[in-house]
């Protein structure tokens, strides 16, 4: 579907949260870097389910248990092929990317972290992808250098060379910023690290539901993403993982589905990915996952790129209109999300105003804080889009702003 023939407004029926009003105004959602709304496909797929399928999984002999199953794990086949893994055993079902992390931290860095050894993090990296990498390197002796980042928002990967090491065991690195929208040179990266024969984890959040993420094409080790930020329900999210290493680690969690065998005196653990598995899942989320996959690839990754590019660039101009906004990180390479500040107004009052005009923002840190300090600021607004926002919610944006200029007498 090419950008001349994606028709939004066709997009928009299908999504029905978009069709109310907030405080007697036109419901405008410009907050899908924090959760995409559901078409109702997604919807609909999980009301099926709990009416006519629902059981629990991989324990059951009876036709609801066996039908239950069939559908959670022909979910994983659809997310293999959707980042075009090479096999579903590298899929790892988890709650979200945060849980995805702290896998990884967790179980990869308790076998191949020691004292004296370092990760390598990204200035711009979300809470998720610094605070689990701190407790592994605290417990474990190791500790967490950073890549730095200019005043536009890019990290200066020109300094790879020097900040990669032979203590360097593992390189954390967001794909695109949830408070920049900075879409970083990932494959860069992860050729650098290669080269010393260092693992990758891509924290792809925030580029899975916008752009095309082939994990064989970037090269990457890990990869981690969530449902809710993807079409799909909260509660389910995907962590790849190669298989040579995803074999190698020791499992996350204990308890059922996660064994071969137990006994008091020895346990021994499934195969991966279900020894990453512990317990029951949102079976129901999953489903709903697929589902929310399946539209996507209806609608076309591709189309909903470039729709989200015109949203973007529109969105940008129309902003530079405003006095007093000061727009915070302009990488030249970006994708749907934008932070920026007014003069003299605290960006928790802007998002109030703005919601009393039907628009709803995201304001405060967003997990970021790492990068507000580097901006000199305490929060931001940000705006962010998604295949069903239109070039009229953008201009609703900025005449809600001029609403709280005037509010306030800027």
């Amino acid at each position: 579907m090419t950008l001349e023939r994606f028709d939004v407004e066709a997009i928009r029926r299908e999504f029905p949260v978009l069709h109310q009003e907030v405080h007697g105004k036109p419901l405008v959602y410009l907050d899908s870097a924090a959760s995409c709304q559901k078409p109702q496909s997604v919807i609909d797929a999980i009301g099926r389910f709990y009416a006519h399928d629902y059981a629990n999984i991989h324990r059951g002999l009876h036709s609801l248990s066996e039908r239950a199953t069939h559908q959670f794990e022909a979910v994983r086949e659809k997310v293999r092929g959707f980042i075009n893994a090479s096999d579903v055993h590298e899929i790892v079902f988890v709650r979200g990317a945060t849980e995805g992390i702290n896998l990884v931290a967790r179980s990869w860095g308790s076998r191949y972290l020691g004292p004296g050894d370092e990760v390598l993090l990204s200035a711009m990296e979300h809470h998720a992808n610094i605070v689990p990498w701190q407790m592994i390197c605290q417990e474990r002796g190791a500790r967490v250098r950073v890549i730095p980042m200019n005043d536009r928002g890019e990290l200066e990967l020109d300094r790879l060379a020097e900040l990669v090491n032979d203590r360097t065991r593992l390189i954390g690195l967001v794909h695109v910023s949830n408070a920049l929208g900075t879409v970083n040179d990932v494959r860069k990266v992860i050729e650098h690290a290669h080269g010393r024969g260092i693992p990758v984890l891509l924290d792809a959040a925030q580029s899975v539901p916008h752009s095309r993420v082939d994990v064989q094409e970037l090269g990457c080790d890990f990869l981690v993403f969530s449902g809710h930020k993807t079409y799909g329900p909260t509660g389910c999210g995907v962590l790849y993982g190669r298989q040579i290493l995803l074999e190698a680690m020791p499992p996350f969690q204990g308890g059922g589905d996660m064994i071969r065998s137990v006994s008091f005196e020895e346990t021994t653990y499934n195969k991966s990915p279900w020894r990453f598995e512990a317990g029951t899942p949102d079976i129901a989320g999953f489903i709903g996952l697929g589902a929310a996959i399946d539209w996507i690839e209806r609608v076309g990754i591709e189309a909903i790129g470039a729709h989200e590019a015109d949203l973007l660039d529109h969105a940008l101009s129309r902003l530079d209109e405003v006095p007093g906004m000061r727009k915070i990180g302009e990488a030249r390479q970006r994708a749907g999300a934008i932070s920026f500040t007014l003069d003299g107004i605290h960006p928790h009052d802007l998002g109030t105003i703005l919601d009393r005009e039907g628009i709803a923002v995201r304001v405060g840190h967003h997990c970021a804080q790492p990068i507000m300090r580097h901006f000199g600021v305490q929060a931001t607004a940000r705006a962010s889009f998604a295949a069903y926002n239109t070039r009229a919610d953008v201009d609703a944006l900025i005449d809600g702003i001029h609403v709280v200029r005037e509010f306030f007498g800027a």
